[in-house]
């Protein structure tokens, strides 16, 4: 009966390859309505006024909504700092400003999409513009313009860290390395735009068919937005293509609940539709944060770091979004896997007039982790010590403590991951510490080879004590024998292969074949709340919540009871939030851990950075689907040669030039590794479900600087930015004019 280790088939690949799966945009019903949004165009003004009597007056036009009609106009989740809608008429203090090109000022609900474009061009808006906060310069200076009200700076939000004393640390150092290092925004590109439809239903509830990462956190602010009861707000997400963080916040939730309630006052019962376009996909969602970083640490001649000192500045653009939590990540991820005694980091959260920063795969760990493994690599050569041997003496172990003052959970992988992805590479241990492979030449002198090596961690789970459960039940049914097993669970399927995951664990944690258990996902009228697939908890919480919820079933079906149902909310060990002074708590629960190392060539004549190879070693505690991790990992890997080495998002007066795939590059099968080799290692966590933990995210977290690492060992030539282009390898090489790059004007 053991499902759990299997590289069982995924239980949407049919569906999904045949075309039979639906995906919001998929659903279509024969009295729908479509509606359209009409985006500001501009990144700071001031909305005067809305005439909408024209486009209300076009023929086949049911509805014109603005400001004045959103019960109460905000919502954000982190904080309610953004408008439904932006314009005058609604009690949101500052809704009558627009402050970035995406912001939403009324929507037209239609017979059809061309009526809704056209009654879209008919609405005239009347905009005061005001001064563009357009870096985080701009956003810094004295005398800036402050974008939201009620604050006294553009600052939302300053993390403090303290532990020991860096200066008296530093002075006993015998080298010190500094840095400054920024890391450049990037977009999602899931294959499937944003799309929904919203109906109300037969009880009256407004429900809403999207695609997302957390149903019941949608349900909530929706519901808190239309100044609804929650339970009148229903949220199922059906097939979703793709996520990575880019749909944990809200984009049309909202205004498609809003227009199912207003078209329902108005005695119309009919579905409303919307289906974005890429381009205004692109403009209407949130990126990963553009991050400008210093660093100084220090070394005594032994090669143990003494002190680091590190200040983290993330461009959270027009709203907070998710951006303290990822700030949260990075301020503890600055000093990577290494115990380090004495430390002091300060990390800023910004407003500029940008497309909001968010969560992306990584969650602020592939920023801080490019802080610290560039130090890293500096102090090795420093040192002149072998960058592995350099990381063995100071990679953390068990019982070493954060930077946050608290000990690491029980289970810190990090050592065997690290040795075992050396020796994959071909590092040897030798009785003089760890010594690099040789690299062979290419005949070509153009051509220069050489390996790069980086490692990581990161939290698995929600941290600084965000409230942390998952629900799942379990129905069994029969009479003499347990003739069906039903889950129910609210985790969100985004591409990583979680539905077919909780059935394994599912039909493992009752002694089930896998054919007796049968499964309904992703619907809040049926399921517990599940938490965000975020965080790389989904496995390790929905796991944990599967087996309470089959433990209690099994129980009930032992003493007779027909059907048996089991309902259980796991919630793991407590965290808790950053002193405001030290930063010191207790972050995370859990960690997963990763290391990877990086064969590259480089062009010296083209500027081309070509991956030959790269081998990741993933610590996942069990593979409840060993199939499934690979992907997690080479779909990871490839994404993160994007984010390295090709896509290079542009922008100009905070309004984006790359509003296109065309404009906007993204890896190819031509562009991955030649090579791309993954090791899983199973050293079981002592909490998760079947000694599982999370991995999703891990193999990104240390890309970046390796790869850059083995630029530097191939050419002498470090870059402190990215994304590796061949026109700005080409630069740093000296073959193009040079282009200095600001610390706060990148972008």
């Amino acid at each position: 009966m053991e499902e759990v280790g299997k590289p069982t088939k995924r239980i949407d690949a049919y569906a999904k390859v045949t075309g039979e799966a639906k995906y919001p945009g998929d659903f279509s019903f024969s009295d729908e309505l479509c509606m359209k949004l009409l985006y500001s165009g501009r990144v700071h003004a001031r909305v005067l006024s809305i005439d909408t009597s024209a486009a209300e007056a076009l023929d086949g036009v049911l509805l014109v909504l603005t400001a004045k009609d959103v019960p109460v106009n905000e919502y954000g989740l982190s904080m309610y700092d953004q408008p439904v809608l932006c314009g005058p008429g609604s009690d949101k203090e500052g809704a009558d400003v627009v402050r970035f090109e995406a912001d939403q000022v009324a929507l037209v609900v239609a017979e059809t999409e061309e009526i809704a474009e056209k009654a879209l061009s008919l609405i005239k808006v009347e905009y005061e513009d005001m001064p563009i906060v357009k870096t985080l310069g701009d956003a810094l200076k004295e005398g800036a313009t402050i974008l939201h009200p009620g604050l006294d700076s553009n600052i939302f939000h300053h993390n403090v860290v303290r532990l020991g004393d860096v200066e008296k640390a530093f002075a006993e150092c015998d080298v010190i390395v500094e840095g400054e290092y920024q890391t450049p925004v990037q977009e999602h590109v899931y294959l499937q735009p944003e799309a929904g439809v919203a109906f109300m239903d037969e009880l009256e509830r407004i429900t809403i068919i999207v695609a997302g990462q957390w149903a019941h956190k949608d349900q909530q602010q929706t519901a808190h937005a239309l100044g609804l009861p929650i339970e009148k707000v229903r949220v199922i997400y059906p097939a979703i293509g793709g996520a990575f963080g880019g749909r944990e916040d809200m984009t049309i939730q909202i205004v498609l609940g809003l227009a199912v309630m207003r078209l329902h006052e108005k005695g119309i019962d009919r579905p409303v539709k919307i289906v974005w376009s890429r381009e205004e996909s692109i403009i209407g969602h949130h990126k990963r944060h553009a991050y400008s970083m210093k660093a100084k640490w220090g070394a005594n001649k032994e090669g143990k770091i003494l002190a680091a000192q590190c200040e983290i500045w993330a461009n959270g653009g027009a709203y907070c979004y998710t951006s303290t939590k990822v700030l949260g990540n990075a301020t503890l991820l600055a000093t990577g896997p290494y115990e380090i005694p004495n430390v002091a980091t300060d990390s800023y959260a910004v407003y500029t007039n940008d497309i909001p920063g968010g969560a992306f795969r990584g969650f602020g760990g592939p920023q801080a982790a490019f802080m610290a493994e560039m130090q890293i690599s500096k102090l090795a050569e420093a040192l002149q010590l072998d960058p592995v041997e350099l990381r063995m003496k100071n990679l953390f172990k068990e019982g070493s403590i954060l930077s946050m003052g608290s000990a690491l959970p029980e289970g810190v992988t990090i050592r065997p991951v690290v040795e075992r992805c050396a020796q994959e590479a071909g590092w040897k241990n030798t009785e003089e510490g760890w010594k690099a492979p040789q690299v062979p030449q290419s005949e070509d002198p153009n051509i220069k080879s050489a390996w790069g090596f980086s490692c990581g961690y990161k939290n698995v789970g929600f941290s600084y004590g965000a409230p942390e459960n998952c629900g799942a039940t379990i129905v069994l049914e029969g009479k003499g024998e347990i003739e069906s097993a039903k889950l129910y669970h609210a985790g969100a399927e985004v591409g990583q292969g979680a539905h077919t995951v909780f059935k394994q664990m599912a039909a493992d944690a009752l002694g089930l074949p896998l054919e007796k258990v049968q499964t309904i996902y992703s619907d809040t009228s049926t399921s517990l709340d599940s938490g965000s697939v975020s965080a790389s908890r989904m496995t390790f919480m929905a796991g944990n919540s599967i087996i309470g919820a089959a433990k209690q079933a099994l129980e009930k079906w032992a003493q007779e009871n027909r059907p048996a149902i089991g309902s259980f909310v796991y919630r793991p060990p407590k965290t808790n939030s950053m002193d405001p002074v030290d930063g010191h708590c207790n972050p995370n629960f859990a960690y997963g851990y990763v290391a990877q190392a990086f064969l590259v060539d480089v062009n010296t004549r083209t500027g081309e950075v070509h991956l030959k190879k790269v081998i990741t070693v993933d610590d996942v505690g069990k593979a409840v689907n060993p199939q499934l991790v690979v992907g997690q990992i080479e779909g990871c890997v490839v994404q993160a040669v994007g984010y390295t080495l090709m896509e290079n998002w542009k922008k100009k007066d905070a309004k984006a030039l790359t509003d296109r795939m065309s404009t906007y590059l993204i890896p190819t099968v031509m562009d991955i590794p030649d090579v791309n080799q993954s090791v899983i290692l199973e050293e079981a966590d002592v909490i998760g479900p079947f000694g599982a933990k999370g991995m999703g995210e891990m193999p990104y977290l240390p890309f970046a600087p390796g790869v850059v690492e083995a630029v530097y060992q191939a050419t002498g030539v470090r870059f402190h930015h990215f994304p590796l282009t061949s026109e700005n390898v080409l630069r740093g090489l000296g073959k193009l004019p040079s282009q200095a790059v600001d610390f706060w004007e990148f972008e």
